[in-house]
This record gives C-alpha cells, structure tokens and sequence, in this order.
C-alpha cells in the first residue's frame, strides 16, 4: 500500500515578476492610505459610517467592519462588539462580504 503524496505542504504562490510585486506593492499602499484618510474623515464627522456602510468604495470593501465603526466617535471595542453581536455579524467580517440583511440592521442599528 503506497501513502499518498502529501500536496498540501508542497504547493508555493506563482512566480510574479518584479513589476507585478512592485504593482501589488504600489496598489497595497494605496489603499492603505486611502483608508487611513477615511477613518480620519470618520473621526472628524466629515464622512458619514451610514453612507460608507451602504455604498462602501472598492477600497474598503476588504476592511473589517470591526475595524471601520470603531473610527467612528463614540463608539469603542465595547458598544461596537454589542452592535455586531446584535445584528448578527461576525466581528472578522469585511465590508464587502456583508449581505444585504446585515448591511441595512447594521445601519437601522447605527442611525438608533
């Protein structure tokens, strides 16, 4: 009786050139500033957690909810875990994987 291979541990990302990391690279720091400017924005009340949470930019699709409403004043690690515990959302999800039903409670939640 042969053992099967073991593919798992074997298996390694592509190859990328020097110009596709530093393209990832460029794109990466991007969007991490332009995040950084957003809970800024968030913290000084210059952009709405409504308006981010029903219409977010591509941009932060990929940021924790977690991470976005705790930019928001008032809120700390305390009210915004009973929010998501509420609304029934995971504190690792992300922006972009939110369904429609989280998305609008998590909202009607906010505006309360």
């Amino acid at each position: 009786m042969t053992a099967a291979p073991d593919t798992a541990s074997k298996t390694t990302a592509p190859e990328r050139s020097l110009n596709q990391r530093m393209d990832a690279l460029q794109r990466a720091n991007d969007i991490r500033s332009r995040r950084a400017q957003l809970k800024k924005d968030l913290k000084a009340g210059r952009v709405s957690i409504h308006q981010l949470l029903a219409d977010p930019p591509e941009y932060v699709e990929t940021a924790k909810v977690f991470d976005m409403l705790l930019a928001v004043p008032k809120y700390g690690r305390v009210k915004v875990n009973k929010v998501l515990t509420t609304c029934r959302i995971s504190p690792s999800k992300t922006i972009g994987g939110l369904s429609e039903r989280q998305r609008n409670e998590l909202v009607e939640s906010l505006k309360r």
